[in-house]
C-alpha cells in the first residue's frame, strides 16, 4: 500500500495581509496624522464644552437670589436662632 502525500498548506499571505500591509507608507502616515490631528480637535472641544459649562454654572449661581441661597444652604438656621 502506498502512503498517502501529506498536503503542505502554504500560509495564504492575502487572508493574513492587514490594511496597514497593502497600503503604502506615505498613506499610511497620512492617515496617522489625519488621526491624531482628528483626536486633538475632539479633546480641544470637550475642554472648550467644559470650560462653557464651568462659565455657565458659575453666571448662574452668581445670579442666585438671597432664597435660593438659603434653600440650598445645608445649616440649620434654627439652632442658631437660639
Amino acid at each position: 500500500m502506498a502512503k498517502k502525500k501529506q498536503k503542505q498548506s502554504a500560509p495564504k499571505q492575502n487572508d493574513q495581509l492587514s490594511i496597514k500591509d497593502q497600503l503604502n507608507d506615505s498613506l499610511l502616515k497620512q492617515l496617522q496624522a489625519k488621526k491624531q490631528a482628528l483626536s486633538l480637535k475632539e479633546e480641544e472641544q470637550k475642554e472648550t464644552e467644559r470650560k462653557e459649562a464651568a462659565r455657565i454654572r458659575k453666571e448662574k449661581e452668581k445670579n442666585k437670589s438671597f432664597e435660593e441661597l438659603l434653600n440650598e444652604s445645608d445649616m440649620n438656621w434654627s439652632e442658631f436662632k437660639k
